[in-house]
């Protein structure tokens, strides 16, 4: 494999990857997702008493059952999870997972009184997935956690052989399975939704709502799509080398990333040069690099 690029036009980053200033970042970024994942629990999913899993759905069937403050639970969960995970996975959470422990149940009982926005349980479940999402995404994006069952989840993985989404769907389907049988199956449902819904605000706060493409260029005419590449669309290339599966002649593969405003002038430059080449192009989340992004 061999790779040719323009000469570098990547922008030094506004924030430093390592440093104090990245660490003031990182820790202003759990404050602020664990008060969104805090007010998006206090308005939306606690009033309806939808748990969607983790030690937040638990602390929702806790107060169910008991009337205890949900954050009083919180606390009694996540401080020994911390814990559980230093003792059995080593000294990889840190301080900024320690302070997703401790400080999202502080918000949670701060906010605990602030006005409930709908009484519309599906609407409810929809904005407190957005909400929670939201927040969870803004925490990753600061390199921290808050902790709970994601802890427990890496332990189960550690000592079971499972993979990790199978511990997490099987700790979050457990408490929204104890919500079904203790409270109500349309709950669970409603739960159900808020868990998918935060899981694809996970996914787009984490990869980015900016889609690029990567193309796979196979041509007899691979040179001049290179050169028509790197100086008429200024973007860089990697040269793949690989065997036909039919023919098992050698020949080159040309790989190129860009952006999706310049998905039609790629095609075109590549109809000048070789209208029959055979080319592939598909979606990619997120690109770090030369012409891209630095850092995630």
């Amino acid at each position: 494999m061999s790779q040719v690029t323009t000469p570098s036009r990547r922008k030094a980053p506004i924030i430093p990857p390592t440093g104090p200033i990245r660490h003031l970042v990182d820790t202003v970024l759990i404050v602020i997702g664990s008060l969104i994942i805090a007010v998006g629990f206090n308005l939306f999913f606690l009033p309806h008493g939808i748990a969607s899993g983790g030690v937040s759905g638990i602390s929702v069937l806790v107060e169910a059952w008991f009337g205890l403050e949900p954050a009083f639970t919180q606390w009694a969960l996540n401080i020994p999870l911390f814990v559980l995970g230093i003792l059995l996975l080593g000294k990889n959470y840190g301080l900024r997972s320690l302070l997703g422990s401790v400080i999202l149940p502080l918000f949670v009982f701060l906010t605990k009184d602030w006005p409930i926005p709908t009484d519309n349980p599906l609407l409810a479940s929809i904005y407190g997935g957005i909400a929670v999402g939201l927040g969870i995404g803004i925490v990753y994006r600061g390199r921290g956690s808050t902790g709970g069952l994601t802890i427990l989840a890496q332990v189960i993985q550690k000592y079971s052989g499972l993979s990790f989404s199978a511990c997490i769907v099987l700790l979050d389907g457990s408490v929204i399975t104890l919500a079904a049988c203790t409270l109500s199956l349309e709950k669970a449902l409603y739960a159900l939704v808020g868990l998918y819904v935060t899981g694809k605000v996970i996914d787009a706060v984490e990869l980015g709502f900016n889609y690029s493409k990567v193309a796979y260029i196979i041509s007899n005419h691979t040179e001049k799509i290179s050169e028509a590449i790197l100086h008429d669309l200024d973007r860089g290339l990697t040269k793949l080398n690989a065997q036909g599966g039919y023919t098992g002649d050698n020949r080159t593969v040309l790989m190129v990333v860009i952006g999706q405003s310049e998905t039609t002038r790629l095609k075109a430059l590549i109809r000048a040069v070789d209208p029959e080449a055979f080319v592939i192009i598909s979606n990619t989340h997120e690109v770090l690099g030369e012409g891209f992004k630095l850092e995630s």
